[in-house]
């Protein structure tokens, strides 16, 4: 009798840990993805499949203190089906402020990674939708931003080249945004909304990878949604 208590108790652990981990993974509309450092919910909303989307602040802890060296990294839902060096990924996002935020600055922060390697080093641009319409035109000009993880974070880049990778959109909390971003060797360019001009230009990204996934990537204080995604790899 005390064997067979002893195998279930430890059948019963592997189990606990069998489906932790495979919690890990997820199944999206057609997509696999492997979560880093976030936790996600898969939604129906309005008959869309949606994810959703936050930062894992038991793996990936945030310290108010040292900002700068615990934002903008890999917090995200990484895409494992398709490589990409060139190419078009589009997509809707939608993002609200956590209430009683560990950062009281959250701004909705959501955005698109790429080319991330198995190092989980990538490009990535994100939004800043709270800034969109506020009365202080500087925030304004601080609702886009690019970064490259590791190493050009958003105040280094804004330190070192104060406006060259960051800019204005007409864009706000609560609302689905249209994201369409093209990738071209060392370029990319971002259309918000369908606009056929591009809403920024990044005209030498600073990554060193060259290849890698997608990612839908989430910050401090956000709760991110993500619907209708295409990933199309240049030929």
């Amino acid at each position: 009798m005390k064997i067979l208590v002893q195998t279930s108790f430890f059948l019963f652990l592997f189990f606990l840990t069998t489906k932790k981990s495979f919690a890990q993974n997820l199944k999206w509309n057609n997509y696999n993805l492997e979560l880093v450092n976030t936790k996600s919910e898969i939604l129906n909303i309005d008959g869309s499949s949606v994810l959703k989307l936050e930062r894992d602040l038991l793996k990936s802890p945030f310290d108010i203190n040292n900002i700068e060296s615990t934002v903008d990294g890999p917090t995200f839902a990484k895409i494992i089906d398709i490589e990409m060096i060139n190419g078009v990924i589009e997509l809707k996002v939608l993002s609200k402020i956590i209430e009683n935020s560990p950062f009281p600055n959250a701004r909705g922060f959501v955005g698109v990674g790429f080319r991330v390697d198995e190092k989980n080093h990538f490009d990535a641009i994100y939004l800043r939708p709270s800034n969109g319409r506020v009365d202080d035109q500087l925030r304004r000009n601080h609702t886009v931003q690019y970064f490259s993880y590791p190493g050009y974070t958003f105040s280094r880049l804004r330190r070192e080249a104060n406006g060259v990778y960051e800019t204005y959109a007409d864009i706000g909390l609560d609302e689905w945004i249209d994201v369409k971003i093209e990738i071209q060797d060392k370029k990319a360019k971002l259309h918000l909304n369908n606009q056929q001009t591009p809403t920024f230009i990044v005209n030498d990204m600073l990554g060193t990878s060259k290849s890698g996934k997608v990612a839908l990537w989430v910050e401090i204080g956000t709760i991110a949604f993500f619907k209708d995604l295409k990933i199309t790899p240049a030929k």
